[in-house]
């Protein structure tokens, strides 16, 4: 009989799984209860990271944008004293400081001007508001620059408005 003992015991261990279905249930439902509470603290934690990304992002951009505001207050004092003079020359200098102030400030920033004049026109740096006959240069050379255009690094901030020269057209 000893060789229908181990082959009891584990009949007995399989009916007593089988008969306590009340059991199995509790369990897994303890088990399903430790992974939503687990799948809840890994939500607030993506929610907590995500807050705290954006945060940083602003407060990286707010410094941004005070040290960059903050460039151009020297710049605004020279515009305040260059309205103190009363005579034109000092008002002239004045606001010439001012200027070289401000290019300073954008050279600071890796903002150049773009250089068009006397070149070919190009649409990527150029806007052309009017054109003019002129025989003396070759036809879409700029000859002149209503309004400067600038570029910060390689992408064009805003474009030059120029005067595009056409040749007169042949009688």
């Amino acid at each position: 009989m000893e060789i229908d003992g181990p082959a009891t015991a584990s009949a007995d261990e399989q009916s007593e799984a089988q008969a306590d279905p009340a059991a199995e249930l509790a369990a897994t439902k303890a088990r399903a209860d430790e992974l939503y509470t687990e799948l809840q603290y890994a939500r607030a934690e993506v929610e907590n990271v995500r807050k705290r990304a954006e945060r940083i992002a602003l407060e990286r951009l707010t410094s941004g944008r005070k040290a960059l505001l903050g460039k151009f207050l020297p710049v605004i004092d020279n515009l305040r004293r260059s309205l103190t003079y009363e005579e034109s020359k000092g008002l002239r200098e004045g606001i010439e400081q001012t200027l070289k102030g401000f290019e300073s400030l954008l050279a600071g920033e890796h903002v150049t001007p773009l250089e068009v004049v006397g070149k070919k026109f190009d649409p990527r740096t150029a806007e052309a508001i009017v054109t003019r006959e002129r025989d003396d240069v070759d036809d879409d050379t700029v000859i002149e620059e209503v309004q400067r255009g600038y570029s910060m690094d390689d992408d064009v901030l805003r474009p030059a408005l120029v005067v595009v020269a056409k040749r007169a057209a042949a009688e």
